[in-house]
């Protein structure tokens, strides 16, 4: 696998989600139907069109995809996260999606290959963003789609340190999640200007979240702590709440998209 992450950081990605493979692709808040359609609606691909989603994971984005385009590809690093996906794939029917393993960053496919180039849920796992960002806008044929979708860090620096802190803790492969503002200005760093953004949150019972991570010491107990202690003045940023289930939180998060306007935006990250 070619990357720009570190061969260590490589080595912790494949496997938090070797390991968090099978539970990835259960959990229904990640897969919420009317989520995948915000990206769907976003890329809006046509039935001749090709899509690409990087990152795919389990699949989910790669299928919704494959239900409107003519032919799709998911690219991900981790087999165990393809091998959920070829399984979802089959399950739903679908013979017009290809699954890769590859890196984010250099997808083996020429310049203006899609009109659609999704990634969901990964750029936090990236230690260089940017360069991801670049290989998306250089995939995207002229006029086709670039859609980008992450949680948010708060814009309280307070609290995005100690979520990102946080989340450090309950995922080791977690670099950082930026702030909405950061992400789109990937987009208007590279000519495409302000981004289209639908914003959305991806709730939780924090004990089933912390159940099914494999954090730090695999110290769930501490960790359940810290998440809980979070409600008296909303630390994290997660929206913290006392129920009679328990202390629920919400990931922020943000669909955001643009139109590639010409060949040249693919080089501006370069």
């Amino acid at each position: 696998m070619t990357s720009i992450d570190s061969p260590s950081h490589d080595h912790v990605i494949v496997n938090q989600f070797t390991r968090q493979a099978a539970g990835f692709a259960a959990r229904p808040e990640l897969h919420a139907h009317e989520v995948l359609q915000l990206i769907v609606e976003a890329a809006a691909p046509g039935r001749d069109d090709r899509a690409i989603d990087l990152a795919c994971g389990p699949g989910s984005v790669a299928c919704a995809l494959a239900e409107r385009a003519a032919h799709v590809v998911g690219l991900d690093s981790t087999p165990a996260m393809l091998g959920q996906a070829r399984a979802l794939a089959a399950n739903r029917n679908l013979s017009n999606v290809a699954w890769m393993q590859g890196s984010i960053y250099a997808a083996p496919f020429d310049d203006g290959s899609f009109a659609a180039v999704t990634c969901r849920f990964a750029f936090h796992h990236l230690e260089d963003p940017a360069r991801a960002f670049a290989e998306m806008v250089r995939l995207t044929a002229p006029g086709g789609r670039i859609v980008l979708c992450d949680g948010l860090a708060s814009d309280d620096p307070a609290k995005a340190f100690a979520f990102n802190a946080m989340e450090r803790r309950r995922d080791p492969s977690t670099v950082a999640f930026r702030t909405l503002g950061w992400l789109c200005g990937l987009f208007v760093s590279t000519g495409l200007g302000e981004p289209a953004v639908r914003m959305f949150q991806v709730p939780y019972l924090a004990a089933d979240l912390v159940n099914g991570s494999f954090p730090e010491w695999n110290d769930r107990r501490g960790l359940l702590d810290l998440i809980e202690c979070s409600v008296g003045g909303d630390t994290l940023g997660m929206g913290a709440r006392e129920t009679a289930d328990g202390v629920r939180i919400a990931y922020r998060s943000a669909v955001l998209s643009a139109i590639k306007t010409g060949p040249s935006q693919a080089a501006d990250l370069q």
